[in-house]
C-alpha cells in the first residue's frame, strides 16, 4: 500500500541540459559540445549541487579558463535557462496524484543558489508537501543519508512511500534502503506504473 510518492525533479520533472543556456552563447557546435564536456561540466556542476559555494567555483573555473569568463559567469547568473520546460507528461501526472489525495514529496540534487529562484518560477511545487533539496542539507543522492533525512522530514516509511528517480544509482540505494522505487524514463511508463499500483484511475 503506497501511502506517499516522492519524486526526482531534474529529468523526471523538469528537462535540464547546459546545451540549453550555452547554446544562446557560442555558436559553434563543436566548441559548445568542448565547452560542456571540459569547463562547465554536469560533473563540476554536481560539486554545487552538493553544497559547494557558488562564488568559489566560479572563481576557481575562471582562473583555469579565463578566455571563457563571461561564459561561467553565465552560468552563475542564468542557470534557469539550462531548464527549458517540463518533461512531457510528468506534471500532468503530479497534478492528478495531487488531485487523488496522494502526499507528494521531492528529494532533489540541486544546488541551494538555484534552487529558489527556480521554484518560483514553477507553481507545480505548490502541490508538494516539501522537498529536500541537497546543496542546502549538503547531502546529495545516492548517499543514504539525504533519504533518512527525507524520510524522517516528511513522516513517511519508505516501504509505504513510492520513490521515482531517472538515475539508476539513486534507485538502487533507495530500493536497499526499503523504499518501492520506479526508474523514470517516460511519464506514459510512470503513468502505467501509477494505475498499475491503483494511484491512478484507469
Amino acid at each position: 500500500m503506497i501511502e506517499s510518492v516522492v519524486f526526482d525533479v531534474g529529468r523526471v520533472l523538469f528537462r535540464w541540459d547546459l546545451r540549453c543556456l550555452f547554446a544562446k552563447l557560442i555558436d559553434d557546435r563543436e566548441e559548445l559540445e568542448w565547452f560542456v564536456g571540459n569547463v562547465v561540466t554536469e560533473e563540476w556542476h554536481f560539486q554545487h549541487d552538493a553544497g559547494r559555494d557558488l562564488e568559489e567555483m566560479v572563481a576557481e573555473r575562471t582562473a583555469q579558463y579565463p578566455q571563457y569568463a563571461h561564459l561561467i559567469q553565465a552560468y552563475a547568473t542564468r542557470f534557469n535557462e539550462s531548464i527549458p520546460g517540463p518533461v512531457p507528461g510528468s506534471l500532468s501526472l503530479v497534478e492528478r496524484l495531487d488531485a487523488a489525495g496522494m502526499p507528494l514529496f521531492a528529494i532533489t540534487n540541486f544546488a541551494h543558489a538555484f534552487w529558489q529562484p527556480f521554484r518560483d518560477t514553477q507553481p507545480v511545487f505548490e502541490r508538494f508537501r516539501d522537498v529536500v533539496v541537497s546543496g542546502t542539507e549538503k547531502l546529495v543522492k545516492p548517499d543514504p543519508a539525504i533519504f533518512h533525512l527525507a524520510a524522517s522530514r516528511f513522516g513517511i516509511d519508505p516501504a509505504r512511500t513510492l520513490f521515482i528517480d531517472d538515475n539508476a544509482a539513486n534507485i538502487d540505494a533507495a530500493a536497499k534502503l526499503g523504499w518501492q522505487v520506479h526508474h523514470f524514463h517516460d511519464a506514459s511508463t510512470l503513468e502505467s506504473d501509477l494505475t498499475r499500483r491503483g494511484l491512478l484511475a484507469a
